[in-house]
Parts: structure tokens; sequence; C-alpha cells
């Protein structure tokens, strides 16, 4: 017969084991997910927002280049389906034209062969055909080479015109995407600043704030003294001084609101001139200053290896620009950026 004997009980010294083990397995887990999953401090995440606000200019820069292209597609194929339709419509007056001397013989006692060939559906090989025929006269050949000729020339627009369109969609597909992405670093720059707490964010303004005094050298700079600029370049100088303060905004040109390339733009065409829309074909714009003290007011002073950065110089070692999202239009020190180029409009 079985025995039935009572389960043995673990001692209070086993339990102790096991709960202080279990204890240390929890710190552990703990450790381990604070690792994973660190909290994020002011340092880290202003480095993360300057590289994301960098990152967002060049995307900006992108969309603006690929809106720029975009309309002048837009203009080029607008134009070229004009040409079409009024193509289209000589060709349907030069075929009247054709079946009127039809009409005319067939009344008159019966169709010209040669008339019967520049109607036919191969009117390509009427001249060919014509020369056996030997009825063709010079005013009806001459008709007929200026279907051909007219039939080619509206061929080739529309050739031109779909080329253009195609080009365009797939400007339009880059333009889009340039776009979502300056949104996405936007979106992930203000989750950044969101996870921060509230006396973390007033640290990071104040720190920010600091950072643009620095910037600016304010306190070693007079900018009431600045060197006279002459021509165009003195009402650029003067337009763009006129705006600090004007809040940034991705892919605007003024009047009240403008990114980096957008205040030259609009700067300089107060001024008459046309400048390009970014900031890397405004890096080629002009001629090449060599070096910082030998910049006037007015010059382009293009920042990053990428040129996706440009400023004005106004003198005194300063430039005026409009920096990211969330900045205004304001002066900084020309060289508290890397410098890529120095342009001359």
């Amino acid at each position: 017969m079985a025995s039935h004997r009572r389960p043995k009980q673990p001692s209070r010294a086993r339990v102790s084991v096991l709960t202080a083990a279990a204890a240390t397995a929890v710190a552990l887990s703990a450790q381990v997910a604070a690792h994973a999953a660190p909290q994020p401090n002011k340092t880290d995440v202003k480095a993360q927002i300057d590289a994301l606000q960098q990152e967002q200019e060049q995307a900006a820069e992108k969309y603006n280049g690929a809106k720029e292209r975009a309309d002048q597609l837009r203009k080029q194929a607008d134009q070229l389906q004009d040409q079409v339709a009024r193509g289209q419509e000589q060709m349907t007056q030069l075929q009247v034209g054709l079946a009127g001397v039809a009409g005319e013989q067939y009344r008159t006692g019966g169709i010209d062969p040669s008339v019967q060939l520049m109607l036919s559906s191969d009117p390509s090989g009427y001249l060919d055909k014509a020369s056996s025929v030997q009825q063709a006269t010079a005013t009806e050949t001459d008709a007929l080479k200026g279907l051909l000729d007219q039939q080619r020339r509206l061929d080739q627009e529309k050739a031109e015109a779909a080329a253009v369109l195609a080009s365009l969609d797939s400007t339009t597909k880059d333009l889009n995407q340039a776009k979502a992405d300056v949104n996405t670093k936007l979106k992930a720059a203000q989750d950044l600043l969101n996870s921060l707490s509230a006396s973390e964010r007033a640290a990071l303004r104040a720190q920010q704030a600091q950072d643009d005094r620095a910037s600016r050298g304010a306190d070693r700079v007079d900018l009431s003294n600045l060197p006279p600029a002459s021509g165009y370049a003195a009402v650029a100088v003067a337009k763009a001084m006129s705006k600090q303060g004007s809040p940034y905004v991705w892919g605007a040109t003024g009047e009240n609101t403008f990114d980096c390339s957008g205040l030259m733009v609009w700067a300089y065409g107060k001024a008459g001139v046309s400048l390009p829309r970014t900031s890397q074909e405004q890096g080629h714009y002009g001629t090449r200053v060599p070096s910082l003290d030998q910049a006037q007011p007015g010059d382009l002073v293009v920042y990053g290896g990428d040129m996706h950065h440009v400023g004005m110089y106004i003198g005194n070692g300063m430039v005026v620009h409009a920096p990211h999202t969330g900045d205004v239009v304001k002066v900084m020190k020309a060289d508290a950026m890397p410098i890529n180029t120095i342009r001359r409009v």
C-alpha cells in the first residue's frame, strides 16, 4: 500500500535565498531597461535637435530646388501644349484647304489624281508618286509639302510635351518626398523637445539664447556702425536687415517669412537682381571671394559641405540670415559656422 507522505516544506533559509534572488533579478531587469531606454538629458537633446534642424534645412533646400524645377517644367509644358494646339489648328486648316480643292475639282468634272494622292491615307508618299503621275501642279506640291512639314513639327512638339510632362511628374515626386522629409525632421525635433521636463525645456531655451548671443558677438561688434555698401548690394543689405525678427518658415521667400535662401532671393529681388532659388545654386552664382577678410557688404556667405545654408555679409565680420524653424531673421558672426564659399553678386 502506497504511503502518503506530507510534502516537505521549504526551510526559512531556502525562502530567504529565493526571495533575495528574485529581488536581484528585478533589480537587474530594471538596470537593463534603464540602459535600453535611457532618459534623455538637456545636452543630448540639444545636440540631436541641432542635428535635426540642419537635416531639416538640407531637406528644405532640396524642396526649394525641386519646386523651382517643377515650376519651370510646368511653364514649359504649358507653352508646348499651346504650340501643339496651334499646330493642330494649322493642320486642320491645311487639310480643309486640300479638301476644298478636291470638292471644286469634283464639281467641275472629277478629282485630279494628284489631289486624290494628297488626300490619301499615305500623304507622305505623295510626292514620289506624283512625279510618276506627272499631274501635280506647283501649287498642289507646295500645299502638300506644307502639310507634311506641319505634321512633322506637330509630332515633334507632342513628343517634347510628353517628355516634359514625364519629367514634371518625376520632379513632383521628388518635391513631395522632400516635403515629407522636412516634416519628418521637424516632428522628430519636436518629439525630442517634448521628452524633456518643463524645467529642462526652460534651461534649453536659456542655453540657446546664450549661444545666440555668442554667435552674434553683440558685445564685440557695433551694428550701428556698419560699413556702407554700394549699388544694388546696398539695397539688398538694407532690405535684409529690415527683416530682422521675421520668422523662419521653410520654403518661404517673404514678404514676412523666409528661409535662408529665400531671404537672399527676396532682398536682392528688391534691388532688381534675380538670384537662383537654392543655397546650392547661390553658392555658384556670381564671382568667388577668396576669403572672409576680403568680403564686402552684400556678398553671399554659403555654409556647410553641401551648401545647405546661406547668409548675407553686412560688414564688421557679420552676416544677416534666417537660421532655422523656430528662429527669426537675425545677425551672427560670419564664421560662426563652417564657410564653404563666399560669392559676390
